[in-house]
């Protein structure tokens, strides 16, 4: 299936409704019938104002986020129109990407 690879990117202080960003967002694609996202949590990055972000032992509220989803551009379409609706201010890449299933279907 054709597609795109969307990466948005936050840190884990970042809220939006009351939530974690990061977990808004996986909420929101489930939602809206995303087959699926990942979070993955950052070592250390650095965004737009050029401070560094970063998950120290003691405080891990800087920790830099990638939420990453495989779309159908129907998908992609209905997430970025209801990002705009909700008014998300955040940074993304949006790569066009081949992907699917291989294998049976586990038992």
């Amino acid at each position: 299936m054709k597609g795109y690879q969307i990466t948005f990117f936050t840190q884990q202080d970042r809220r939006h409704k009351h939530h974690p960003m990061a977990e808004w967002l996986m909420l929101a694609a489930r939602d809206l019938g995303v087959r699926g996202a990942t979070v993955v949590a950052g070592s250390e990055g650095f965004g737009q104002h050029r401070r560094i972000h970063s998950a120290h032992f003691f405080e891990l509220a800087d920790q830099p986020q990638e939420v990453m989803m495989a779309v159908s551009e129907d998908e992609a379409d209905r997430l970025f129109a209801y990002l705009k609706e909700e008014a998300v201010h955040l940074f993304y890449v949006k790569t066009p990407i081949e992907f699917g299933i291989l294998g049976e279907a586990d038992q």
